[in-house]
């Protein structure tokens, strides 16, 4: 969170904290007059009831509206204490309700600005390498082996660029219910295979394993299902060291299908495991993270898991790392 963020986000907690406090110093304040109140009128009821000449000529009629003063006293008590706990609580209630949603509100809305910030940095890199390349090739009369060097070198960035288009154009259409999948049975053995091979040509420097069961079928969107795989295997490649191997696994058990990326990079910590799979969700400080990313990727892959009656989980890789499962239900 940047300095302004934080300055906001104190003085609304110094505001919000100040209106509730006074609520809550209304309230007892209601309550104390309320009581003087009752206390005043219990000490004329007992002052007009001693004048009265009946009730002082018959002793036991003096104490029974004695005790009617006292009961109605002690009532008024009562129906006080009580409506001012049900006001307590009310408030109480509302107040967490209030500062949570605050919360909440605040952090989507620095997690949306971090968006931004990254998205712009993701489009504007591969933008200005491919037209850096383009210039280049214009400009300079290279010998053919450099030649085709930089065309691959502009492939990879529009690659990369239509990779970061797609993730952000199909979230936003799975999250307003307009993306038309077409369920199919495919070929899923096939399709994994085609995705690492696409990523063994852009990072001919990562060794990418795969173990993979021949002819796993599945019904699914196809390019649904290769934007999971494409993500899951980027994921697994920015988080890992480039000298570690990424493995990649699919396999029948018990009538489901189960995909498996194992890398073997830092992993990440229980209490994280659940909040990767949010929109905007990136681990660690924004200011001194050093990977790249838009915190879209684990969320379209969440969302894609189930559109197809699957589950998407994180596990501990021994000795260390991340094993993402994807298990297809039947």
């Amino acid at each position: 969170m940047s300095g302004s963020g934080r300055k906001r986000l104190r003085r609304i907690t110094v505001i919000y904290w100040a209106l509730l406090l006074y609520i809550i110093a209304a309230l007892v304040w209601w309550f104390i007059s309320l009581e003087k109140q009752n206390t005043t009128m219990k000490q004329f009821n007992i002052q007009h009831l001693n004048n009265t000449t009946d009730s002082l000529q018959s002793p036991l009629l003096y104490h029974q509206k004695l005790d009617e003063i006292n009961k109605d006293h002690m009532n008024n008590r009562t129906k006080f204490i009580g409506e001012g706990s049900i006001f307590f609580l009310f408030i109480i209630i509302g107040a967490a309700f209030v500062y949570r949603s605050i919360r909440r509100q605040f952090n989507m809305q620095q997690q949306q600005q971090n968006f931004m910030m990254a998205v712009t940095h993701e489009l504007k890199t591969p933008i200005s390498v491919a037209k850096l390349n383009l210039e280049t090739m214009q400009k300079y009369s290279l010998d053919p082996e450099k030649h085709q060097k930089l065309i691959r070198m502009t492939l990879e960035e529009i690659t990369r660029l239509n990779f970061l288009t797609n993730n952000i154009l199909v979230s936003s259409q799975l999250e307003g219910g307009r993306f038309k999948s077409s369920h199919e049975d495919l070929n899923f053995s096939d399709l994994l295979s085609d995705c690492i091979r696409d990523f063994r040509n852009r990072h001919a420097d990562r060794e990418l394993l795969e173990e993979i069961e021949p002819e796993t079928e599945v019904t699914g969107d196809p390019l649904l299902l290769q934007i999971l795989i494409n993500n899951l295997l980027e994921n697994a490649l920015k988080y890992s060291p480039k000298e570690s191997p990424v493995k990649a696994a699919l396999k029948k058990e018990n009538n489901n299908v189960q995909l498996q990326i194992i890398d073997e990079g830092p992993g990440i910590a229980d209490e994280e495991k659940k909040k990767i799979f949010g929109k905007f969700y990136r681990i660690g400080n924004e200011s001194t993270r050093k990977t790249q990313g838009t915190g879209l990727g684990l969320y379209l892959c969440h969302k894609i898991a189930g559109e197809h009656n699957a589950d998407i989980r994180v596990t501990n890789n021994v000795p260390h790392g991340a094993n993402f499962t994807v298990t297809f239900h039947d």
